[in-house]
């Protein structure tokens, strides 16, 4: 069965899902509000925070640096000056993964270039999430791969061979490994979503660990992946959705993650071992509601029992209707008056 060690807890077949508020940049790059980002996370009860981590220089050419960029989620006149201004310092990443191990939730992060790789590698984080912006980033992959952390493959904007292709790359390095369906759009169509290709992955990759990445609005879908099978949930995460910024609209609130976790958790409950039985809570319920064989007229002791003398009736307490065939033809120990309960000890078996 598969299962994956992440921080603290191991995601797979057992284990309750793990989910992961994704804070990502929705700190505005202030990391007071980082901070209470995690707090309001591990009080909403997830497993894990997570971040991106980007050297601004190394993932976008002088022309994508300079590209104008002003618009009413713009932090900045151009879009280098927009990615700067939403990067939190080394010591700002310091100071917030020792906050998240006294919240009790893991620290993680996406690292968006070789160089954020090697820092969070040695921060160190608990593991590595891939965005599906870098899953055809092969060249990044596997140097995350060599890092030897579990890793999170997201898979928006991808074919399965584009998805085989990224896997196949990343064992060669390390076989803790999960992987994410998800659809790149913000927010999500709900027909654009797909979930049953969280089944396409079991099939296909039955060793892995199966999750889910969602961008949809409300809480719902995220829920309907935990009961088809997903192993990781993953939502992005902020303190109010109408704050300046591209993610926050497709976040979830403090009372939202904490819907959703609760949600999930009852799910879970209740999904169950497969087992048909007769839960211990519903006998009392059975004895008043169900139907037992009842005499429909009086029946002097040792008379042989026949249809018309029987029919059925509540409460559940005496012989079950289904073994009424078995009492035909059988005798009675006692006299029993019309319109009573037939027990088992009133019979001559």
């Amino acid at each position: 069965m598969p299962g994956l060690k992440l921080g603290s807890k191991t995601a797979g077949d057992g284990n309750p899902a793990y989910i992961i508020a994704e804070i990502g940049i929705n700190h505005q790059g202030d990391v007071k509000i980082a901070r209470e980002l995690i707090y309001e996370a591990a009080q909403a009860g997830a497993d894990a925070v997570k971040f991106q981590k980007r050297n601004v220089d190394r993932i976008l050419t002088r022309e994508g640096l300079e590209m104008p960029y002003e618009n009413p989620n713009s932090f900045g006149k151009t879009y280098g000056e927009h990615k700067r201004a939403l990067e939190l310092s080394e010591a700002d990443y310091r100071e917030l993964l020792s906050f998240a191990n006294e919240m009790n939730v893991d620290f993680a992060a996406s690292g968006w270039d070789e160089e954020s790789v090697d820092f969070l590698d040695e921060l160190p984080v608990a593991f590595f999430k891939m965005a599906s912006a870098d899953l055809t980033n092969l060249p990044l992959l596997e140097h995350t791969a060599k890092m030897g952390k579990p890793i999170i493959l997201s898979t928006g904007m991808a074919n399965l061979d584009m998805v085989k292709q990224a896997v196949a790359l990343v064992k060669k390095y390390t076989d803790q490994v999960a992987i994410l369906q998800c659809t790149s759009t913000y927010p999500s169509k709900f027909d654009e979503i797909n979930l049953r290709v969280m089944d396409l992955y079991r099939k296909t990759f039955p060793e892995m660990v199966i999750g889910y990445s969602g961008h949809e609005l409300g809480i719902a879908i995220s829920e309907a992946a935990v009961a088809l099978g997903a192993k990781i949930v993953e939502r992005h995460f902020t303190l109010d959705r109408t704050m300046k910024g591209g993610d926050h609209a497709a976040s979830l609130e403090p009372g939202g993650l904490a819907k959703l976790i609760r949600d999930i958790r009852h799910i879970e409950e209740s999904l169950g071992d497969g087992e048909k039985r007769v839960q211990e809570s519903e006998k009392p319920f059975f004895r008043k509601l169900a139907k037992s064989v009842v005499s429909a007229t009086a029946i002097p002791r040792g008379t042989p029992i026949t249809r018309d003398m029987l029919t059925t009736k509540g409460p559940g307490t005496g012989i079950s209707p289904a073994r009424l065939a078995q009492v035909l033809g059988k005798t009675v120990k006692i006299d029993l008056a019309a319109d009573v309960v037939i027990r088992e000890e009133d019979i001559e078996w």
